[in-house]
C-alpha cells in the first residue's frame, strides 16, 4: 500500500512538472547556446569569493563598484594604488605600473611582471611563469565587510553602554533586544559551559565573536553583500583565537589530562596522548569548517536555483527556482544565528574543559 501512494506521488509530481521541462527541438538549441554564453560556475565562485573591489551590480560601463586600496609588499617597499587601476580587459590582464614596477590582477591574484614582461604567461601547471606573488595587504571586499561588522558592533554596544550610565531602567527598543542576547551569551553559553567562578574572563570574547559571526552572516545576505564567514581565512582565524585561549589558559589538570592521564594503564597512556594532542587541534577545526562550509553552502544554492533561470531560459523555470531560491534566503537567516550561536557555545565548551577545577581525592 505503501508503495502505491509513493509511485502515485511521484507519478502526479512528475506530471505536475512535466510543463516546465518540455522544451522543443528549437528551444533546445536555445537553451544549448545560452549555456555556453552563461557560465553558472564562474558566477558563483565570483559572487562567493574575495575581491579588491566591491561590485555590487551591472556589468561593463553600466556597473557600480567601489574601488578598494591596494596594498602590496614588494622587495622595493610598500606600493599603494586603488583597485579601478585594474580596469580588466577580455583576458583580465591589464597593467599597472607603480614605482618603476609592473603589477596583473588575474583572478584576483596580483602578480609582479619581470622586467620587460608584457603580459603574464602560464606553464603547463596553469601558474604564471614569468612573475611573482608580492605580499598582499590589501583593503578587499571581506576586508572592508569586516570594517563595517567592526564599526556597527562598536557603535550598538557604545549607545546600549551609554543608556545604562544615564538610566536605570531596562532599556526599550533595539537596545531591549541587544541586551537579550548578551544575556543569553551569558546565562545559556558562558554559564553552563565554563561556570560561574571563570566565566567573566572569557565573556568578551565570546561576545566578540557571537556578534561578530551574526552581524557579517546577516549582512552576507545583502544583495551585493561579501561572504564573510564564507572565507575559510576567517574562520581559520576565529578558530586560532579559541585555541590560543586554550592553550593560555588551559590548568596543569588539564594538560595533565591531555599528555599523561591518571588512573589509566600506563602502555595505554602514549596511545590516549597522541590521540588527546590530535584533539587539541581537531577542535578548532571542527569549528571552522562547520561555520565555512554551512554559510557557503546556502550561498551557493541560492545562487545556483537563480542561475537556472539564465541557463534554461524559461518563466516556467523561475516560476519554481525563485520561490525555492526565497525560502532558502528565509532560512539563512535562521542559519545566520545558528551558527554563531554554534560557534560561541563550542568555544565556550573547550574552553571549560580547559580551566575546569578538578577534584582529587
Amino acid at each position: 500500500m505503501t508503495a502505491q501512494k509513493s509511485l502515485k506521488i511521484i507519478v502526479t509530481f512528475a506530471l505536475a512538472i512535466l510543463p516546465f521541462l518540455s522544451f522543443s527541438q528549437e528551444e533546445g538549441s536555445a537553451v544549448k547556446e545560452a549555456s555556453e554564453k552563461f557560465n553558472a560556475t564562474d558566477m558563483i565562485m565570483h559572487h562567493i569569493g574575495d575581491a579588491h573591489e566591491w561590485h555590487f551590480f551591472g556589468e561593463g560601463d553600466h556597473s557600480y563598484t567601489l574601488p578598494l586600496p591596494v596594498i602590496l609588499y614588494t622587495d622595493n617597499g610598500f606600493v599603494t594604488f586603488m583597485s579601478s587601476n585594474f580596469n580588466h580587459d577580455l583576458e583580465g590582464q591589464v597593467i599597472v605600473e607603480k614605482n618603476g614596477m609592473s603589477f596583473v590582477n588575474y583572478h584576483e591574484k596580483i602578480y609582479r611582471l619581470e622586467d620587460g614582461e608584457t603580459a603574464l604567461e602560464f606553464g603547463e601547471d596553469g601558474y604564471p611563469v614569468n612573475a611573482g606573488k608580492p605580499w598582499d595587504f590589501s583593503i578587499t571586499k571581506n576586508v572592508a565587510a569586516m570594517f563595517i561588522t567592526v564599526i556597527l558592533m562598536l557603535w550598538f554596544f557604545f549607545s546600549l553602554a551609554n543608556y545604562h550610565k544615564k538610566n536605570k531602567q531596562a532599556p526599550k527598543g533595539f537596545n531591549n533586544v541587544l541586551e537579550s542576547l548578551v544575556l543569553f551569551v551569558r546565562d545559556d553559553i558562558a554559564i553552563p559551559q565554563i561556570g560561574e567562578k571563570k566565566y567573566m574572563k572569557f565573556m568578551p570574547f565570546l561576545l566578540t565573536v557571537f556578534f561578530f559571526i551574526w552581524i557579517t552572516n546577516l549582512l552576507g545576505l545583502l544583495p551585493g553583500a561579501a561572504n564573510v564567514t564564507g572565507n575559510i581565512a576567517v574562520t581559520v582565524s576565529l578558530g586560532l583565537f579559541t585555541l590560543a585561549l586554550i592553550f593560555i589558559n588551559g590548568n596543569k589538570d588539564y594538560w595533565k589530562h591531555v599528555f599523561w592521564m591518571p588512573g589509566i594503564p600506563t602502555f595505554v597512556k602514549p596511545i590516549l596522548a597522541v590521540v588527546e594532542v590530535m584533539g587539541l587541534f581537531i577542535k578548532p577545526i571542527a569549528l571552522m569548517i562547520r561555520l565555512f562550509a554551512n554559510i557557503t553552502a546556502g550561498h551557493i544554492i541560492i545562487l545556483s536555483l537563480l542561475a537556472l533561470i539564465f541557463i534554461l531560459e524559461s518563466a516556467g523555470v523561475a516560476g519554481i527556482s525563485v520561490p525555492f531560491a526565497l525560502f532558502i534566503t528565509v532560512l539563512e537567516l535562521l542559519v545566520a544565528f545558528l551558527q554563531a550561536f554554534i560557534f560561541t557555545m563550542l568555544s565556550a565548551l573547550f574552553i571549560g574543559m580547559a580551566v575546569e577545577e578538578h577534584e582529587h581525592h
